[in-house]
């Protein structure tokens, strides 16, 4: 029998972890770079790097939650609602569900017959399913989904702070911006490789932006160290 690998139930934790990681990375280096171009002595550029690693990954775990939160609500009020339905208009979701089995090019007998049967079993768990939309692999996690972001924001963060106190005198930004580059790169790739897209098409893709938020970040720095 020919086995597949699918990977949608990897999507709410795979989105936490990568969005994080990204951030991490991205916020961390951008914020290093620009401190560095405004020619800040080396022990308040580690104090920068250190307070926005531990703010950004506090406040990236806290918004994430918060945010699927807000969608774990409006997937209880759809449930609240069909509960309800249920309970007083069995025989009209019942054809309901019936129906949409017809859309998708069931025999109208059989959908009827699975219909009855699937509602026998757990009635509310098909309406979720089937016209709602809402699976066990897709629902919402807050607390999984913060701390995988939260985590993975300090993971890609200390990248770049690794990188500045590890740069050679006098290359401290071409060795953050190279660092970061290549590790945006990489986990770019990473991301799209475990989720089944292209390997090439998702590094190239963080490369290119991560490229651009560095340097407008830098010039940034630079402009400003220059006139304050």
């Amino acid at each position: 029998m020919t086995t597949h690998t699918h990977r949608t139930h990897r999507s709410g934790w795979l989105r936490a972890a990568v969005l994080g990681a990204n951030d991490g990375l991205l916020s961390i280096s951008s914020l290093l770079l620009g401190v560095a171009a405004a020619h800040i002595s080396p022990d308040s550029l580690i104090v920068a790097g250190f307070a926005g690693l531990i703010g950004g990954a506090l406040s990236m775990g806290a918004g994430e939650y918060v945010s699927v939160s807000s969608q774990a609500d409006v997937e209880q009020a759809d449930l609240d609602i069909e509960r309800h339905a249920l309970r007083h208009e069995y025989d009209a979701e019942h054809a309901e569900l019936r129906d949409i089995y017809i859309d998708r090019g069931v025999d109208h007998e059989i959908a009827s017959l699975v219909a009855q049967q699937l509602m026998e079993k757990d009635a509310l768990g098909a309406y979720a399913r089937d016209e709602i939309g809402i699976t066990d692999a897709l629902s919402a996690r807050p607390s999984q989904a913060a701390v995988a972001s939260s985590l993975s924001f300090m993971a890609g963060g200390i990248i770049p702070l690794g990188a500045s106190l590890l740069a050679p005198t006098g290359y401290l930004i071409l060795t953050i911006a190279a660092v970061s580059l290549f590790f945006l790169a990489l986990l770019g790739g990473l991301a799209a490789y475990s989720g089944g897209a292209s390997l090439l098409r998702g590094a190239g893709r963080v490369l290119f932006w991560g490229a651009l938020v560095l340097t407008f970040t830098a010039m940034a720095g630079k402009i400003f160290g220059t006139t304050i």
